[in-house]
């Protein structure tokens, strides 16, 4: 390798911060994702039924959309919440081809149960930071993630 370019790639801390990036990330990941499956779910049943408790029933093909998650994937999560009763397929009233996943009583309570202990073990993770550095950290990680996508989507 030339040594300009050695030097230069050496000086540049992309790889590094990508590398910390990362590591940081799937760590942060991992603890959330263990206090999850102490409630018998799964990410994305959690996802799912946070979004639903959140933001009211939603059409299943946006679910995927807001959880990252692909059509088949969301079918199956669907249906093991369904089958567990934390949440119906409710067909529109309006197009009969678009159906709506809606969090029950059930689904409810649950999320009403564990999410209060969730977001204490959410801040527990993240308390190496202070309430400034979480308000920069959020704001870079924001604006590198927009760059990002422009990137994906060019």
């Amino acid at each position: 390798m030339d040594k300009e370019i050695y030097e230069q790639r050496r000086e540049d801390d992309s790889l590094k911060l990508f590398v910390v990036l990362s590591k940081a990330s799937r760590t942060l990941l991992d603890l959330a994702e263990t206090d999850m499956e102490r409630y018998g779910l799964n990410p994305t049943e959690f996802a799912t039924l946070e979004l639903l408790y959140h933001r009211g029933p939603q059409p299943l093909q946006k679910i995927g959309d807001r959880i990252l998650l692909t059509s088949g994937s969301i079918t199956y999560v669907v249906n093991s919440l369904e089958k567990k009763g934390y949440l119906d397929r409710v067909r529109s009233e309006d197009d009969r081809r678009v159906t709506y996943a809606q969090i029950t009583d059930k689904g409810q309570a649950l999320l009403g149960d564990i999410f209060p202990e969730h977001w204490l073990e959410i801040q527990r993770i993240v308390s190496g930071l202070s309430g400034e550095e979480k308000q920069q950290a959020i704001k870079l990680l924001k604006k590198l993630g927009v760059h990002a996508e422009k990137l994906r989507d060019s």
